[in-house]
C-alpha cells in the first residue's frame, strides 16, 4: 500500500477532520473513501453517470462543447405531429408475420 503526502489549506483539512469524525472514521479512511468514489464509476448512484464515467475513462466520451441552442417550439411541435402520423410498430410486426 502506498503512502501519499499532499498539501491542502488548513480550512480544508479542518473540514475533512470534522467530516471524518461525524462518520466515526479516521481522516485516512474518509479521504480514501472520497477519492475512491470520485475515481471509480462503479461507486456512483446514477447509472447514466456510471456510463459517462466509463466512456470518459476509455477516451470515448465526446468533449463538452458549447451548449447547443434549443430548437424553436414550433419546430418541436411540428416534429411531434409528424412522428404520430406513421405506422405503429405492432402493425408492422403483425404484417411481417402474416
Amino acid at each position: 500500500m502506498a503512502q501519499v503526502t499532499w498539501r491542502a489549506p488548513d480550512e480544508l483539512v479542518a473540514r475533512i477532520r470534522r467530516a471524518a469524525e461525524q462518520r466515526g472514521s479516521s481522516i485516512n479512511e474518509f479521504v480514501t473513501r472520497v477519492l475512491d468514489a470520485a475515481t471509480d464509476p462503479e461507486l456512483t448512484d446514477d447509472e447514466a453517470l456510471r456510463v459517462r464515467e466509463r466512456l470518459a475513462a476509455a477516451g470515448l466520451l465526446a468533449p463538452a462543447g458549447p451548449p447547443r441552442p434549443r430548437p424553436a417550439e414550433d419546430d418541436v411541435a411540428g416534429a411531434r405531429r409528424r412522428a404520430g402520423q406513421g405506422h405503429q410498430l405492432a402493425d408492422l410486426v403483425r404484417d411481417g408475420r402474416e
